[in-house]
């Protein structure tokens, strides 16, 4: 009903469209980072400088830059990374006074940063220790969203190098923030353009484009479907029986699902997932079981997207010679002949750290010619200095030569005190003469040494048992139990709750794998098995059921240095010796 006299407003009903369901990219303000820092974890290390570049509808808004006081030295390698110096960040403000002027210019906008996990976790530190709530924007990793846009033809990896390289970005990465932040904006650029074509306009787009599974992912699910819920191992093949990839896990059918779910962003995986064509399980009776499984999985058929792929061949060995007047030798192999060994080393480098640490505590000889009783030559310039008796001109007798040989076999394998007097003595004279680089690598090898002979004479005191049987509480209830023979597992099994154990016992070590003794502190299994069994031995709830041998470690071992070393030398290089925290002596 109408009053006579007034006026009706019409209001016309109006159909969105889609790309307003969304934020628009265009419209959206990105606030790119990047941080330099003292090294690689959040927790012990910190900010040294801080770049950013706010961004929206591909224009500049503005820059935010400044160098951080670390609070504390600059690792060597990290100012050779950036050439950040400890003179550069003096005058520098410290982080709390600089996170603030952060959060303000960030606030409101998407953060971006190349390998984002990394930042993040350095920001959110910082908020933390500070009294900040952590940043509540929205994040956008440049690598996750390069792994979807790219192919591996494309840019053999995501390295921010490579895309800036790649995509032709107008600055090139220096490991400085501002410069690396310039570059992850035209990464992003490059890449926004490049998932436009797969309908990708807003942020909620991105976001989910990020998390989406690939085509091949949906098209394999199929291949979890018959995996059982079981602990175990899980084999990738493909079309040919070759095998691409081992896994463990104490639900395979639950781990194997995740790799067809957009939770599997890894690029090597997604690409693997393209070739499988089955899954192979096997069902293991414990956790330990399928751990091991997967190790020998690994090791004999090296998949070529197993990261941690291992090569036995490619460990190396420091070997004391068996011949008349032997010698220190780095090789290969291990065999029977009766000589003594250190290791595995997992690189050369490091097994002549070692062997320069055990000829500066003993006289051996260096040359690699074979010296016999009736055949000798001249003497080297080791004669003339002390540090060897010259048995190749006949100055030394093969009974006064074998002195130095039984210290050298057992700083080897039992007592490593002499090694760390001799090297010690030699790094507090080079100190003192403020020859510090000469004695940080007498450090080196020294650590190098010790840590070795640490892992080799706890793994050889497992390796020597004839048989150990250990038991421990099983998560369902019962008890899980193993056989262990000469460092290798040889069976395992769980006994159900209430069950006589001495009959399980009995049954499970007259089915185990036999298992001869061999050479080597590690005869009849990897270093990484017997690691493996090691560490399930001490765990929590562990009971030793049956040992056949001295299950013991040497009273002077490098064990009880090994503690102090890593104490003092952070890793720097996961695959070599430690350096040495900034005054942090040794003893």
């Amino acid at each position: 009903m109408s009053v006579p006299g007034s006026k009706v407003a019409v209001v016309e009903a109006v159909q969105g469209r889609l790309d307003e369901l969304g934020t628009p990219l265009s419209e959206t303000t990105f606030v790119v980072f990047d941080l330099e820092t003292t090294g690689g974890s959040a927790a012990e290390n910190a900010i040294t400088e801080i770049g950013a570049v706010k961004i929206r509808g591909g224009e500049v808004l503005g820059e935010f830059a400044t160098l951080v006081d670390p609070g504390g030295p600059i690792p060597p390698f990290i100012t050779v990374l950036t050439g950040i110096t400890d003179a550069m960040v003096m005058a520098a403000p410290r982080i709390e006074s600089v996170l603030p002027s952060f959060l303000e210019f960030a606030y409101g906008s998407v953060l971006v940063a190349h390998n984002a996990s990394f930042d993040m976790g350095f920001v959110k530190a910082a908020c933390a220790a500070h009294g900040y709530p952590p940043p509540a924007n929205p994040v956008v990793d440049t690598v996750d969203l390069a792994r979807r846009a790219l192919t591996r033809d494309e840019a053999p990896n995501c390295k921010l190098a490579t895309l800036a390289r790649v995509l032709g970005s107008r600055t090139e990465p220096s490991h400085r923030a501002l410069a690396d932040a310039r570059a992850t904006v035209d990464v992003l650029h490059a890449l926004i353009e490049r998932v436009g074509s797969f309908g990708v306009h807003t942020l909620e787009e991105l976001k989910g484009f990020v998390r989406a599974p690939t085509p091949e992912q949906q098209r394999k699910r199929h291949l979890a479907d018959a995996v059982p819920g079981e602990p175990g191992v899980y084999v990738f093949e493909d079309g040919d029986g070759h095998v691409l990839y081992v896994g463990k896990s104490t639900s395979l059918r639950t781990r194997v699902r995740s790799y067809f779910t957009a939770s599997e962003t890894r690029t090597r995986i997604r690409e693997m997932i393209g070739i499988a064509e089955r899954v192979r399980t096997i069902v293991c009776a414990t956790p330990l079981e399928a751990e091991v499984r997967e190790l020998r999985l690994i090791a004999e058929n090296k998949p070529r997207y197993n990261r941690r792929s291992r090569f036995p061949e490619k460990v190396v060995w420091l070997k004391l010679t068996a011949e008349v007047f032997p010698r220190l030798s780095v090789v290969r192999e291990l065999k029977d002949d009766g000589a003594a060994y250190l290791g595995p080393f997992s690189s050369a480098r490091n097994a002549e750290y070692a062997r320069d640490a055990l000829h500066e505590s003993v006289p051996l000889r260096r040359c690699t010619d074979r010296i016999t009783l009736r055949k000798g030559r001249a003497a080297c310039v080791l004669f003339e200095i002390g540090r060897c008796g010259a048995p190749c001109e006949g100055r030394q007798s093969a009974e006064e030569y074998a002195s130095h040989v039984k210290v050298a076999r057992e700083a080897m394998e039992s007592d490593v005190r002499p090694v760390e007097r001799a090297v010690q003595a030699r790094i507090d004279l080079l100190s003192a003469e403020l020859r510090y680089e000469e004695a940080a690598e007498d450090r080196d090898r020294l650590a190098s040494y010790v840590r070795t002979a640490a892992r080799m004479q706890r793994l050889a005191a497992l390796s020597g048992l004839t048989e150990l049987v250990a038991a421990r509480p099983a998560f369902a209830g019962g008890w899980e139990l193993h056989v262990i023979r000469y460092g290798r597992l040889a069976a395992s099994g769980v006994m159900p709750r209430g069950a006589h154990p001495a009959l399980y016992v009995e049954a499970l070590t007259a089915t185990a794998e036999t298992v001869p003794p061999g050479a080597g502190p590690t005869p009849r299994a990897s270093a990484e098995e017997t690691d493996v069994i090691l560490r399930w031995l001490v765990s929590p709830g562990v009971r030793l059921v049956q040992v056949d041998g001295t299950w013991s470690e040497p009273a002077h071992g490098a064990g009880r240095l090994k503690a102090r070393l890593d104490a003092a030398y952070p890793r720097a290089d996961p695959g070599g010796p430690r350096t040495p925290r900034e005054g942090r002596p040794l003893r």
